[in-house]
C-alpha cells in the first residue's frame, strides 16, 4: 500500500510519508468538518429536507476532495462554502430553492468550460506576487477570526462590531488551554500535534461536562458533548433534493437570474482561487516563478464538486481555508485530501461522533494557522506604496469583510488603479485590467 501512495501521490519529492499525510487529512477533516451540520442547517430554512442536504454535504465533498486529489495532487479539500451556502437560503428565500439549485448547476458547468480554457488558471498566476503574499496573510487573519468567534473569545457588540468575549465561560477556557497547549506541542515538534490539540480540548470538554463545570444548554450554544449511543446510521436519502432543478423557472427572471448567477460565480471564482494561493504558498507548492503548477487541474477538482453538489442538492462546493490546517501539519500532496475525502465518506455513518466535536476545540487550531500563514508579511514589498498599500487592503479586507473574495477586489483593484495613476501602466497585464473591470461590474450589479 505505501509502494502505491508513494507512485501515486510523489511522497519522496515532496519530502513527506503516508503518516504524515494522514494526519494532516484527519485534522483537515476536524477543522472543517462543521460543515456536515452548519451547510444543512442553513439550507434547511428555505424548505429542503435537512436529511437529504446532510447526505449532499457529504458527498459532494467527498467527490471533489477526491477528484483533488488524485487530479492535481494538491493537500486541499472542498465542500459546500460558507457565506454562499448564506446567498443561496436568500435567492431560495426570494424565489424557490430549485432555482438556486439551478443556478449552481449552471455556475458549475461554467466553471468546467472556463477551466478548460485556462481562464481562472491565468487568474491564479497573474496575480502579482506581491498580492499573492497578501492573499495568503489576510486568509491567516480571516481563519483567526473565525477560530477568536468560534472559541467565543470575541463576540459581536454594538458600538465596536466585535468585542472581547466572557473570557471565565468555560468554553473560552478550554478553546484557550487547547490554544496554549497546541502551541507548545507545535513548538517542542510533536507529531500530530494540531490534532492531538483538538482530540485532547474535546476529551478535556467531556471531563468537565461529566464534573458538571460544563452544563449541556442548546439555548446558549453548549451541545451534548457526549457522542449518541447509536454511532452508527443509515445515511438519509437524497430523493427529495436529487436533481430538483427548474429551468423554466429560471430563465423567466431573465436578467435577475443572470444577476444570481454572476453573483455565484464571481464569490466561487475568487474565494477558490484566493484559497488555492493561500494554502500553496505555505505549503511551498507555488514554482520558482510564483506559479501553481497543477491550476488548471485543482480548479477542475472544484468545478466537479460544484457540478455534483447541485445535482446531490447543496450550494457551492468551493476549497476550504481550513485545509491550511493540514498543510501545518505537514500534508504535502493529494493523500491528504484522499484522506479528508475519505473521512467524509466515514461521516455519512458515523455522524454522531463527528457531529459530537465542538467548536471550541477546533477553534485553537484556526488560530495557530493563523499564526502560521501570517508569516508571509515578512515577504511583502511595503516601500513602494502601489504595492504595499494594494497588499494591505487585500489584508484587512478579507477578516473585515468576512470573504476572501472581497479582500481580493480591493487588492487587485487599488493596484490597477495606483498603476496607472502612477505612469506603471506597462505593468499591468490584460488579465489585470480584465480583472478590474469585473470587478467594477460586480459592485455595480
Amino acid at each position: 500500500m505505501n509502494g502505491f501512495f508513494e507512485r501515486t501521490f510523489k511522497l519522496k519529492e515532496h519530502n513527506t510519508n503516508v503518516r504524515t499525510e494522514i494526519m494532516a487529512g484527519i485534522t483537515t477533516f476536524m477543522t472543517m468538518a462543521y460543515i456536515l451540520v452548519v451547510n444543512p442547517n442553513i439550507l434547511a430554512t428555505t424548505g429542503m429536507d435537512w436529511g437529504a442536504i446532510f447526505t449532499a454535504t457529504a458527498l459532494s465533498a467527498a467527490i471533489a476532495t477526491i477528484t483533488m486529489a488524485f487530479l492535481a495532487n494538491y493537500p486541499v479539500a472542498l465542500a459546500s462554502g460558507m457565506g454562499l451556502n448564506a446567498f443561496f437560503a436568500i435567492v431560495a428565500a426570494q424565489y424557490s430553492w430549485q432555482i438556486a439549485l439551478t443556478a449552481i448547476l449552471i455556475e458549475g458547468i461554467i466553471f468546467v468550460i472556463l477551466s478548460f480554457f485556462k481562464f481562472r488558471e491565468a487568474i491564479v498566476n497573474g496575480i502579482p506576487e506581491n498580492l499573492k503574499y497578501a492573499i495568503t496573510v489576510g486568509i491567516g487573519l480571516f481563519i483567526a477570526l473565525i477560530g477568536l468567534q468560534n472559541a467565543g473569545i470575541v463576540v459581536p457588540n454594538e458600538g465596536t462590531m466585535i468585542g472581547l468575549g466572557n473570557l471565565t465561560d468555560i468554553t473560552v477556557v478550554l478553546a484557550l488551554i487547547g490554544l496554549l497547549a497546541t502551541v507548545y506541542m507545535t513548538h517542542k515538534g510533536v507529531k500530530g500535534a494540531l490534532l492531538w490539540g483538538i482530540l485532547g480540548t474535546y476529551v478535556l470538554g467531556i471531563i468537565c461536562q461529566l464534573t458538571g463545570l460544563y452544563a449541556v444548554d442548546s439555548e446558549i450554544g453548549r451541545f451534548d458533548l457526549l457522542p449518541s449511543w447509536q454511532l452508527i446510521s443509515l445515511p438519509p436519502s437524497v430523493s427529495s433534493t436529487f436533481l430538483k432543478f427548474d429551468f423554466a423557472g429560471a430563465f423567466k427572471l431573465g436578467f435577475d437570474f443572470f444577476v444570481i448567477l454572476f453573483s455565484f460565480l464571481f464569490v466561487d471564482i475568487f474565494d477558490t482561487v484566493g484559497t488555492l494561493i493561500g494554502v500553496a504558498s505555505k505549503g511551498n507548492l507555488l514554482d520558482k516563478d510564483g506559479k501553481l503548477p497543477k491550476a488548471k487541474e485543482a480548479l477542475l477538482a472544484d468545478a466537479v464538486g460544484t457540478v455534483s453538489g447541485a445535482c446531490l442538492g447543496t450550494s457551492t462546493v468551493t476549497s476550504f481555508v481550513e485545509s491550511a490546517s493540514g498543510v501545518a501539519e505537514g500534508g504535502r500532496t493529494g493523500l491528504t485530501a484522499l484522506t479528508t475525502g475519505v473521512l467524509f465518506l466515514v461521516a455519512l455513518i458515523f455522524a454522531p461522533i463527528f457531529t459530537a466535536i465542538p467548536s471550541f476545540a477546533t477553534a485553537p487550531i484556526l488560530v495557530v494557522v493563523g499564526l502560521f500563514m501570517v508569516t508571509s508579511i515578512t515577504k511583502i514589498d511595503f516601500s513602494d506604496f502601489t504595492e504595499g498599500l494594494p497588499a494591505f487592503l487585500a489584508i484587512i479586507m478579507m477578516p473585515f469583510t468576512s470573504s476572501i473574495a472581497e479582500g481580493i477586489v480591493f487588492g487587485i483593484l487599488s493596484w490597477v488603479i495606483l498603476k496607472v495613476a502612477t505612469g506603471k501602466a506597462k505593468k499591468v497585464q490584460p488579465l489585470m485590467y480584465i480583472l478590474a473591470a469585473l470587478f467594477i461590474l460586480k459592485i455595480v450589479l
